[in-house]
């Protein structure tokens, strides 16, 4: 499985991707996550899927970016681009790929701004090779294992959140994912894009470089439900005893 995210705000973009993938009993690291920067051309990419699939689409879209990318003025061009080589992947290897019990389950997150978009753009593709763009009301993707982290992510992010609190929001959104995702783990790759800039920042992260924050949340998450109210459940626990004294 996968963790990675998108996310748009007002500022700019943020890519997360965790590196851990799973095959069969061996478990290595990779990364999951690609820039691509050329003049005024500034797009991340991170996938989700079947390996083999996902490579061989990526490794047709790279052939055609460096071909083609002159002609991709705007991002959703290339994002087009993109869909129609998952296409051709499905094409070619779905059919054997079935025959083993698989399927070409591609996902994908784009982010980025090419010259004549007005604005940073984010777009998810779907296995299908068709997409949707983020809106300001859901200002984020999840592709891979998104069940966990996403009731926090829809409680503190918003398309007004800073930069920082955007950033925040999405590792604790990995790691609320990590805790109960056995293949989903470190080091995290990260992309920050600030709007109109045309340049893409990455870092790779370790868990003790992050492990302040980790200890800070989860100790906060035990004292706040030790904190929460629970005058609520003595209404049932008190029938409950009624019932064991009516029984003696």
């Amino acid at each position: 499985m996968t963790f990675c995210i998108g996310i748009k705000t007002e500022e700019g973009l943020i890519g997360i991707a965790d590196t851990r993938i799973t095959t069969g009993s061996e478990r290595i690291t990779a990364r999951k996550i690609t820039l691509h920067q050329n003049g005024n051309h500034s797009m991340f990419l991170t996938t989700s899927g079947l390996r083999a699939a996902r490579d061989k689409a990526l490794t047709y879209f790279d052939e055609i970016l460096r071909s083609e990318d002159h002609t991709f003025d705007r991002l959703y061009k290339a994002v087009n681009a993109l869909g129609d080589q998952i296409r051709r992947v499905f094409d070619e290897d779905s059919k054997w790929l079935a025959n083993s019990g698989l399927n070409v389950n591609i996902h994908a997150l784009v982010g980025g701004q090419f010259e004549n978009d007005d604005e940073h753009k984010l777009y998810m593709l779907y296995p299908q090779g068709n997409w949707v763009e983020v809106s300001r009301g859901s200002p984020y993707f999840v592709i891979g294992e998104s069940r966990y982290g996403k009731p926090l992510l829809d409680r503190v992010l918003t398309y007004e959140s800073s930069m920082a609190d955007a950033l925040k929001s999405g590792y604790l959104a990995f790691e609320t994912t990590r805790a109960s995702a056995s293949d989903v783990d470190f080091p995290l790759d990260v992309v920050v894009y600030k709007r109109d800039t045309f340049r893409m920042t990455e870092h790779r992260y370790e868990a003790e470089d992050l492990h302040e924050l980790t200890d800070w949340w989860s100790n906060n998450i035990r004292e706040a439900f030790q904190r929460a109210p629970s005058e609520w459940v003595r209404t049932i626990l008190d029938q409950l005893e009624e019932q064991d004294v009516a029984r003696l």
